[in-house]
């Protein structure tokens, strides 16, 4: 494997897709995000919103019948697709809506606010069969987490644990991920063969060949509703045609960046994930072309 790069302004500015004068909304993308659940709709908008300011031309999200219509007041410019509900949660039956949904779509979002529910697994996994760039987050991590051995994901897909969710899928405490955060990202990689992003202070991203180090972030990230941003936008520069782990890269630098420029507006104590995604356009133009 070679040296870790580090990540930097110019590096994520050279990897982002250019976006044509004459283009129309579907040259950048349709992205679907799984997510929410009653109580936790606010997941699935804030996904929704950062998926739609990192640039992709069109938003769906699928949640359940009770979450749907706080997620259409937050993300206003997102579609939604209501699922079946049983409980608070989305359906064992909701499966085959979500595969029709998917078979319109360039890249999946799956997991925020989901629920712990015992069948979220099998209705998620029909969509790993479709072969679209996949960002895996939040309660599906957490379902892929309580099978053994762990399943074999395509190339396309990105996982995004905090240390927390990293040791429930390696069966090993956080502790031990945080003391050998790359050996971790790494045996992930292995287990399941998908590209990893590990949350925390000084974010990993590897896909096995190569291991890339984000620099930005603060301590006023460590807020709810922030690694649902970040799924959101990795998902959203995935759509616009990025090699999902090249998204991965760019989604952890550009999300970093957001939350350092949120702090400095609102203070470690008072920022949260909204302002996080809000300051994601500025911080894209910011290192960008127009």
């Amino acid at each position: 494997m070679r040296d870790a790069r580090v990540l930097d302004a110019q590096i994520v500015a050279a990897l982002l897709p250019l976006r044509p004068v004459n283009a129309h909304k579907g040259d950048f993308g349709r992205v679907l995000i799984v997510a929410g659940s009653r109580g936790m709709a606010g997941a699935a908008a804030l996904c929704a919103m950062a998926a739609l300011r990192g640039g992709a031309g069109l938003v769906t999200v699928a949640c359940p019948e009770d979450a749907l219509p706080v997620v259409q007041h937050l993300a206003p410019c997102a579609t939604a697709i209501p699922l079946p509900q049983q409980g608070r949660c989305a359906s064992p039956h909701a499966g085959p809506l979500l595969l029709r949904a998917a078979r319109s779509a360039d890249t999946l979002a799956l997991g925020p606010g989901l629920g712990d529910t015992p069948w979220l697994w099998e209705v998620l996994s029909p969509l790993f069969c479709l072969d679209l760039p996949t960002v895996v987050d939040a309660d599906a991590l957490n379902a892929m987490a309580k099978l053994r051995p762990l399943p074999r994901l395509h190339g396309g897909c990105v996982l995004t644990p905090h240390p927390g969710e990293a040791a429930r899928l390696l069966g090993i405490s956080a502790a031990a991920v945080n003391a050998d955060r790359e050996g971790s990202a790494l045996a992930l990689h292995r287990h399941t063969g998908a590209s990893v992003l590990l949350k925390g202070a000084h974010t990993l991203i590897t896909d096995g060949a190569d291991i890339t180090r984000n620099p930005t972030g603060c301590e006023g990230m460590a807020t709810g509703g922030s690694g649902d941003v970040l799924a959101g936008l990795v998902a959203g520069l995935a759509a616009q045609g990025m090699p999902p782990y090249q998204a991965a890269c760019v989604g952890a630098f550009l999300h970093g960046l957001a939350g350092q420029r949120a702090q400095a507006a609102w203070g470690s104590r008072g920022m949260t994930a909204w302002e996080i995604a809000e300051g994601l356009a500025e911080s894209i133009a910011s290192i960008s072309a127009p």
